[in-house]
């Protein structure tokens, strides 16, 4: 019985690292897909909030990957903090 569950434990070392990046990499995507969309304001749809969903509840590191924006807003955040920064 020792055998089999050091097995087991080797196994899930082997394979959790492995799920986390499987799952990071399938929600970047998502984002991706959802950013690809030719719309000015982006809108979720059923779908992509069904996805969501299943994501928290199956893989505890979902927030991390949460945000989703666009490359001139994050240039817009780094000029106004840098003027806020030197008044």
């Amino acid at each position: 019985m020792g055998i089999l569950r050091a097995t087991a434990l080797f196994l899930r070392t082997l394979l959790v690292p492995r799920l986390h990046l499987v799952a990071e990499n399938l929600t970047l995507r998502q984002q991706v897909a959802v950013l690809s969309q030719s719309v000015k304001r982006m809108k979720l749809n059923p779908r992509d909030r069904l996805f969501w969903v299943l994501l928290r509840k199956f893989w505890s590191g979902w927030r991390s990957v949460l945000v989703i924006v666009q490359p001139d807003t994050v240039v817009r955040w780094h000029r106004l903090g840098f003027r806020l920064y030197w008044r």
